[in-house]
């Protein structure tokens, strides 16, 4: 009796630990996966090209249509994309408006933010925490990463002309090419998708270009690429 009674505590002790151990190692998710959930489809993107003139991008209406044919080309053109971007002087847009409500997830499903005040650290604490964006996440339409800091060419600087919070300059000087419609004089303000290099690692606004056209631009260190978000 006494052998059975070991027998079975033994088989109820190992059973517990099968628990445990399960408990500790849940089964693994998917990025973006929620708990038995498929992957999130694609909201985020940068582009795996620029439009090739420099920071002349037919204004945004001509930066929303690449993200567009970017995103139709990727499967995704069901959706309305807006290219994230400021303008300057009367009517000044501000990138941050533009781009709906999020949440926001890569081409792999992983999350690069939940609504714009967290791209942004609108609140100390979100600040603190910083944006959830760099090498790893801020992927092409074709879930690739852009070239960065230590890569050959270093494509990182990605166009927005705006300001770290998402909203537009209000000084007199350029820092959207002329609303994005000049390839030659004017500068545009960067972000950083790896968000290195430079002394300022931010992914909207670490500093401006050397000019508009597109030699100028890749000079700097960019290739014209743009942040891409669906809007709905």
């Amino acid at each position: 009796m006494n052998r059975i009674t070991s027998v079975l505590a033994a088989l109820a002790l190992a059973s517990f630990a099968a628990v445990v151990i399960s408990a500790q190692n849940p089964p693994a998710q998917a990025p973006g996966q929620g708990r038995g959930g498929p992957p999130q489809p694609m909201s985020f993107f940068i582009t795996s090209v620029g439009k090739g003139d420099g920071a002349n991008l037919g204004g945004l209406a001509g930066a929303d249509a690449h993200c567009q044919a970017m995103a139709q080309a990727a499967g995704r053109g069901a959706v309305t994309w807006r290219a994230y971007l400021s303008t300057q002087g009367p009517g000044a847009v501000n990138a941050r408006d533009r781009i709906g409500t999020g949440p926001w997830f890569n081409q792999r499903g992983g999350r690069i933010g939940q609504n714009v005040a967290e791209l942004h650290g609108d609140t100390i604490e979100q600040a603190r925490m910083g944006v959830a964006l760099g090498k790893q996440l801020s992927l092409t339409e074709k879930g690739a990463p852009v070239n960065g800091v230590g890569d050959t060419p270093n494509q990182h600087d990605i166009l927005t002309g705006t300001q770290p919070d998402g909203r537009a300059y209000t000084d007199a000087n350029d820092h959207t090419c002329g609303n994005w419609s000049s390839n030659g004089r004017g500068t545009a303000q960067l972000g950083h998708s790896d968000k290195q290099g430079g002394g300022n690692g931010s992914w909207n606004s670490a500093h401006p270009s050397r000019g508009c056209s597109q030699p100028e631009l890749v000079a700097t260190g960019g290739a014209g690429l743009l942040y891409c978000f669906a809007v709905n």
